[in-house]
């Protein structure tokens, strides 16, 4: 159903549309869809001490480079982390032109029962803009207390591989648990044995439209 779509990826901060819908990310561009991916913020404020203070645009580069997007569907806007609900409106406002540039099918967008408190207001603002068009959520179990898993992406072996390359891109951020190789395999893994495939990531089906 998302063969040959154009499909906006909504990363509050770089790595989390990777994180969280990478190795579909992957398969979708195999299947001819066009992904653009927009980082809302490369957490300067928070770059482990020792690294550059850009190193996440680097990084977010490359990183969308390995799951085949290109560089002109990467945007990296420039919101404070921790502070995107103090911009709220500019947030929307930002959706809002993605919205009539692209016309896209499909918006990705992190769970609304996320915790962390960018990617809740990168949410709700994502259903104000694009409340007429599919929108699914990703899964970032880390930040969930639940998910409703309401759709699967059934990924083969490259995808996976292909997902932890991209990761691989992220040295500043290899000391978080969730990057771990062996965490991303289990975590495909499981949720492909729930429906019966040896991998699979999973959406949560936010709203549906089909034409």
């Amino acid at each position: 159903m998302l063969d040959n779509k154009t499909i906006l990826v909504l990363a509050p901060h770089t790595d989390d549309g990777e994180l969280g819908a990478g190795a579909s990310i992957a398969k979708w561009k195999e299947q001819g869809s066009r992904v653009v991916y927009v980082a809302f913020s490369t957490c300067q404020d928070s770059v482990p001490g020792g690294w550059p203070s850009n190193i996440l645009e680097q990084e977010v580069r490359a990183a969308t480079g390995a799951l085949g997007i290109t560089a002109d569907d990467l945007r990296i806007l420039d919101y404070r982390v921790r502070r995107f609900s103090e911009r709220r409106q500019d947030i929307l406002d930002d959706m809002l032109k993605l919205r009539s540039e692209l016309n896209p099918d499909v918006i990705l967008v992190p769970s609304g029962t996320d915790l962390h408190q960018d990617h809740s207001t990168v949410h709700v603002e994502a259903l104000r803009a694009f409340k007429q068009k599919t929108i699914l959520s990703y899964e970032l179990p880390w930040n969930n207390i639940v998910f409703t898993t309401s759709f699967f992406s059934i990924i083969e072996e490259r995808h996976l591989e292909a997902k932890a390359a991209a990761l691989n891109c992220y040295n500043s951020q290899k000391g978080r648990p969730y990057f771990n190789r062996d965490f991303l395999r289990s975590q495909l893994t499981f949720r492909g044995v729930q429906v019966g495939s040896p991998l699979a990531e999973v959406f949560e089906i936010v709203r549906a439209v089909s034409y």
